[in-house]
């Protein structure tokens, strides 16, 4: 009996969840209810005793994929306002789409029927010498082998297709692409990047080691003399100078 209610609690609780992941106007709220739902669903397959399918849920879906949502979401900053303007012109389109999906939905759903003996299996006892776990993973990798595998090199083959589109050569851009020089860095000698300056004091000069100015060739048409983005490198080396030839 409180098996029953739970079970029609929680699956309430499930549909008006994923009716408002769909409904929700702020995409934040709308991750939110995802994650809700899928909390909802795991306690529903803690229910049905399939404790294995529910611990992933929660770890994988909640704690990956709902939370990459919902920080992408955040972290873009979507003018929605923007978005939302071109709804009119579009929508025919996504009802077209939308009515297409909905009558492939019907034409699948009016031939479906059971297979012979599904019904016995409701009421067959459970093991009390193997878990969920196992039996799921003796079925997923004997039975299921060649399909569970198949589905792995697809998800790979998205994931290459991902990096591909969105690795970009920034070599030629204004921020460049910033790589290590190993043997450069290895046979650099000191005299190469400092210079000795002389500063005088009001007593005796004093000596100290400064950065040399490399010439920075900027692709917006500037150069940049200042080392480490010191824009005032150029005028306190003259300045150090004439201060020098002062002293002299």
């Amino acid at each position: 009996m409180i098996a029953a209610i739970a079970f029609y609690v929680i699956a309430a609780i499930l549909i008006v969840s994923s009716a408002m992941v769909v409904s929700a106007r702020n995409p934040v709220h709308a991750v939110l209810f995802l994650i809700l739902a899928f909390f909802n669903a795991a306690a529903l397959f803690l229910l049905a005793g399939a404790e294995f399918l529910a611990m992933i849920l929660v770890i994988v879906y909640v704690g990956a994929v709902a939370v990459l949502f919902l920080f992408v979401v955040m972290m873009l900053d979507i003018d929605f306002a923007q978005m939302r303007e071109g709804l009119q012109r579009y929508a025919p389109v996504g009802a077209a789409v939308g009515v297409v999906l909905l009558i492939e939905l019907a034409a699948v759903l009016s031939g479906w029927k059971f297979a012979d003996g599904v019904t016995r299996l409701r009421f067959a006892p459970r093991s009390d010498t193997v878990s969920n776990t196992a039996q799921l993973g003796h079925l997923i990798y004997t039975d299921y082998i060649f399909l569970f595998q198949t589905a792995g090199l697809v998800l790979l083959v998205a994931m290459i297709g991902a990096i591909v589109l969105t690795l970009r050569d920034r070599t030629n851009t204004p921020m460049g692409s910033k790589r290590q020089d190993i043997a450069s860095q290895i046979a650099r000698r000191a005299e190469d990047t400092m210079e000795m300056m002389s500063v005088p004091t009001g007593g005796p000069t004093m000596a100290y080691l400064k950065p040399k100015v490399i010439e920075i060739v900027d692709f917006h048409g500037h150069d940049a003399h200042a080392p480490h983005g010191d824009s005032h490198g150029k005028h306190d080396e003259h300045s150090h100078d004439e201060h020098a030839d002062e002293a002299h």
